[in-house]
């Protein structure tokens, strides 16, 4: 009986254990099987540039060379992206910032494109500046499919989605900007003569093509004087002198900084008094107006859609405030009046809203899908600038505002106008 009772008791061990056992097994296959499903749901994707702590971004600036005062920009995008990573980065991620020189010279920017890509691996290559530039570089960028986002030139081709689908523009693009000053001549001096100054590449010719959009059978009457100048040349002076010999009533300043500049400094030196019309890129108080000559720069007329630095009208917008104690923290020995900065400042809002969308989805192709899709608005853009874009639309900035320059500031006046509709006017 005792044998048997300890047979029994054996058997039921036995068969408790097995069970038991076999409990356990399924519980740990379970497990297992839950290690391996739940990090599948909840994969990172990544492309080269990216790992669990760094994003790298390439960017190709002037920092010397005929367009050097653009360099600005370059080291406020730096110290912002200090600011960002001193913050803990985006998502955990610190921004790796890596900017080369390219002396406003397309072959650089080849080379510097090539070096950032292969050499360094970057994620993206983001607000490269300069029209011929990034012209240069914009073939090889849709080839190795790396985006070239947010380039820091106006020029039209940027926003062509259809043939160069990982390269898109940022500020209202020049021809739609042309569009807005020939529709405010037609309006407000219709039979005038006009002389126009203009960069001899594709910066300068973008604006020429818009002024014919809208003055169309009227611009070889109107325009009497058209010419062109080198970013090779030292001065401006003698186009200046030949343009004022046509004797416009109009004078558009088609120029980059250092040649605007010039061009407003000679026009004063030959007591001509012409409605002056300036491309909103030379608009800097810091950088082009003061080193022209205030007075010599009172009643210049542009289009704007960035706050003005210097005007106090935006004081007390929280924007505004937000980026003085930027600059004051990471970037205090800038001049102050200059607008670069801020334009750097606007930019590297715009690149961190991108890369916080993409979440952990940090692939080239789903950067592209957010930049195609974007609706919001930048705080120290004129009330009313908003950022929008669609699949067929790469052009995130189309409106602007006139703007007079006072002598010590720029005043607003009109309305926002989108220059992309100014074409079907």
């Amino acid at each position: 009986m005792k044998r048997a009772l300890k047979d029994f008791f054996r058997t039921l061990c036995l068969s408790l254990g097995f069970i038991l056992a076999l409990g356990l097994s399924l519980g740990l296959s379970g497990l297992i099987i839950a290690a391996i499903t739940v990090p599948a749901l909840a994969q990172k994707k990544y492309d080269t540039g990216v790992t669990d702590t760094e994003i790298k971004i390439g960017n190709i600036m002037p920092y010397s060379g005929p367009a050097s005062a653009y360099g600005i920009i370059g080291k406020t995008m730096s110290a912002y992206f200090r600011m960002i990573n001193d913050n803990g980065g985006i998502n955990g991620r610190k921004i790796n910032f890596i900017s080369y020189d390219d002396a406003y010279s397309p072959p650089k920017t080849v080379e510097q494109a090539r070096k950032l890509v292969e050499s360094d691996e970057v994620f993206l290559i983001f607000a490269p500046l300069g029209t011929a530039s990034n012209a240069a570089i914009q073939k090889y960028m849709n080839i190795m499919k790396v985006p070239q986002l947010f380039v820091a030139t106006g020029a039209s081709r940027w926003g062509d989605p259809e043939h160069f689908p990982w390269t898109i523009g940022w500020q209202p693009n020049y021809r739609a900007e042309a569009r807005i000053y020939a529709t405010y001549i037609l309006q407000h001096y219709p039979n005038a003569k006009i002389g126009v100054l203009y960069q001899n590449d594709d910066f300068g010719k973008d604006y020429i093509l818009g002024l014919k959009d809208v003055l169309r059978d009227k611009y070889d009457a109107m325009v009497v004087a058209s010419i062109s100048y080198e970013i090779s040349v030292p001065t401006v002076d003698s186009q200046v002198v030949a343009i004022k010999t046509a004797n416009p009533d109009i004078f558009v300043n088609i120029g980059t900084p250092k040649f605007a500049a010039q061009a407003i400094k000679k026009v004063a030196e030959l007591g001509w008094h012409p409605v002056h019309i300036m491309t909103n890129v030379s608009a800097s108080v810091g950088a082009v107006l003061r080193p022209a000559g205030l007075d010599n720069s009172k009643g210049i007329l542009s289009a704007g859609y960035q706050m003005d630095v210097t005007d106090p009208q935006w004081d007390s917008y929280p924007g505004m405030q937000r980026y003085r104690a930027f600059m004051a923290k990471y970037y205090p020995e800038a001049d102050r009046s200059e607008s670069g900065p801020l334009t750097g400042y606007n930019l590297s809002t715009a690149l961190v809203y991108v890369l916080k969308r993409c979440g952990d989805n940090l692939t080239r192709a789903n950067v592209m899908k957010i930049v195609a899709d974007m609706d919001f608005e930048i705080d120290t853009y004129i009330p009313g600038i908003r950022i929008k874009t669609s699949p067929t639309d790469f052009y995130p900035i189309e409106q602007v505002q006139m703007e007079r320059f006072t002598g010590e500031k720029w005043q607003l006046f009109g309305p926002i106008i989108d220059g992309h509709s100014e074409i079907s006017n």
